[in-house]
């Protein structure tokens, strides 16, 4: 018995601890950029200039050009519209009814003989014997659910790096505390040079790869939270 234990106990608290792990971490975005950003190479910049123009038209600030962003550190304005509607419904029903009898086996005999009558006659008394069975079995659930969320606001992010094809990949954050509450903006993603427009803002509609971060941090986000306790018992509770 004592073996048991001692096998059986670190298979418990591998599975405790796996539960208590499995939904007390809070969901997450990872801004690192996709693969594809990392394995394609920057843009280099030609700096030698073979044609020899105005002076007012060369440099990385000429003077009568608009003012997109165009480089590294750059930044751009993103403008960020989400809005989610999503309804759907469902319902089951299942119902299934079985029913089974067998039927006891019936001895004849060739009445000639009395004694093998009488024989058979205590044979079919044991044997004709039947058996029935029958079960139901119903089912009937349904449900639905309905989400309408909005999310208005601006970000400046930066421009990380030109990728070869000349798309740039831009990343910015805001953070801002107002009565000891703090509010996080986060967002990243994939961005094409031609649809910054001439007040150098893109919406976030127009990203590749987009991940928006909204949270805050403070009394009310710990009010509103369950303590550690009852994660943890509801991560391991399996009722």
């Amino acid at each position: 018995m004592k073996k048991f234990l001692m096998f059986s106990m670190p298979i418990y608290a591998i599975l405790f601890l796996s539960g208590c792990t499995a939904k007390l971490t809070d969901p997450e975005i990872d801004f690192e950029p996709p693969a594809y950003v990392e394995q394609m190479p920057s843009r280099e910049d030609n700096k030698d200039f073979t044609s020899v123009g105005s002076i007012f038209g060369q440099g990385d600030n000429p003077l009568f050009s608009d003012h997109k962003a165009m480089h590294v550190n750059d930044i751009v304005t993103v403008v960020i519209s989400e809005s989610m509607q999503s309804s759907n419904s469902g319902s089951k029903q299942m119902s299934e009814s079985d029913a089974q009898n067998l039927g006891g086996g019936a001895f004849t005999s060739a009445g000639t003989n009395s004694a093998v009558d009488s024989v058979v006659g205590k044979l079919n008394g044991i044997a004709n014997l039947g058996f029935g069975a029958s079960s139901t079995s119903e089912y009937q659930g349904q449900g639905s659910a309905k989400k309408d969320a909005s999310f208005t606001t601006t970000v400046s992010a930066r421009i990380v790096k030109v990728l070869q094809n000349g798309n740039y990949f831009i990343s910015g954050t805001r953070e801002i505390l107002i009565d000891n509450q703090k509010q996080i903006i986060q967002i990243g993603g994939v961005i094409r040079p031609y649809d910054i427009d001439q007040g150098n803002r893109i919406s976030s509609s127009q990203m590749s790869e987009a991940k928006i971060l909204y949270k805050t941090q403070g009394d009310v986000e710990r009010a509103t939270q369950q303590g550690w306790g009852t994660k943890i018992i509801q991560s391991v509770w399996p009722f």
